[in-house]
């Protein structure tokens, strides 16, 4: 289902994402973009509709997993697809075609949120 708060059609962005794929316990994200009306209607100014949903991103790429000592490899917390939130700071910043991604570990997603 296509998402208008990502810039590209879903299927456009897998086809720019194939060429990137994460190794270990990296995932690749792409941050949603904020959402410029309050439930409510209120139309909130740049700046707040920035602050508000910087830290929400969709899981587009994952790795394997991370392994352990005895070579077994560990199960990564989310999946492609997975709406999760992320540090304000920290991951790596990769650009496809004029859009932005995000490369973080596993280890610094702070949560998934289920839809209601």
């Amino acid at each position: 289902m296509f998402d208008p708060r990502l810039s590209k059609p879903p299927l456009l962005a897998m086809a720019l994402v194939k060429r990137f794929v994460p190794l270990l316990d990296r995932v690749l994200v792409q941050k949603l973009k904020p959402e410029a009306k309050t439930a409510s209607g209120i139309l909130l100014p740049d700046s707040a509709a920035k602050k508000a949903a910087t830290n929400f991103a969709k899981v587009m790429a994952i790795g394997p997993g991370n392994r352990t000592k005895e070579g077994k490899v560990l199960p990564m917390g989310v999946k492609v697809g997975d709406k999760i939130v992320i540090p304000e700071y920290g991951g790596m910043t990769l650009k496809f075609d004029d859009e932005e991604y995000h490369v973080f570990r596993d280890e610094d997603i702070m949560g998934i949120l289920n839809e209601e």
